[in-house]
């Protein structure tokens, strides 16, 4: 009997690493750069998608200390000159897409996905921003326009992977 509650604890504990996980996957994911053609490389934020949708479905797997990690995580990766950023974008996410959870997630993918897309512009619109601060100097807007856009082409592809994720493990249901 004793090793049944084993089972089903570790079983549970290791469900509830899910989020974490594949937002730090979803972070590596976000350096691998796509080749398009007449654009050249460019990185749709998979970190962007992971919180936004695990916020959206289960903000009690995803701890603050987890985002802040994937952020600064990227950045070292990524060879930022602004260790800290994406993290602060991350968290700027989190807060934003809490405050308006519960009639997001009550609605159909399309309302989904158009949040994301709100809430992409507004995390990319205050990375341009705080980045042109900190250079004193307004840089252009093209690059942080088109990553937007890239990534809310792209959040159906990443949230169709975190949704399995979360289905596949059934001990973590739903928190609506």
């Amino acid at each position: 009997m004793a090793r049944i509650y084993w089972q089903r604890d570790s079983f549970a504990f290791i469900a509830r690493l899910v989020p974490g996980t594949t937002t730090m996957l979803f972070a590596v994911l976000s350096l691998l750069p796509f080749q398009l053609p007449g654009f050249g490389a460019i990185a749709p934020s998979f970190a962007v998608m992971a919180v936004y949708h695990w916020t959206l479905y289960r903000p009690d797997l995803l701890p603050l200390g987890v985002i802040f990690l994937a952020g600064v995580f990227l950045d070292l990766l990524n060879g930022s000159p602004y260790v800290g950023l994406s993290a602060l974008v991350l968290l700027i996410m989190r807060s934003a897409v809490l405050a308006q959870r519960r009639p997001l997630v009550e609605r159909g993918f399309p309302v989904i996905w158009l949040g994301f897309f709100v809430a992409a512009i507004g995390v990319f619109a205050f990375e341009w921003g705080f980045v042109s601060l900190l250079q004193m100097r307004a840089l252009g807007l093209r690059p942080f326009i088109f990553q937007a856009l890239v990534t809310t082409a792209c959040y159906p592809i990443g949230s169709y992977l975190l949704a399995l994720a979360h289905r596949a493990v059934p001990s973590l249901g739903d928190a609506r």
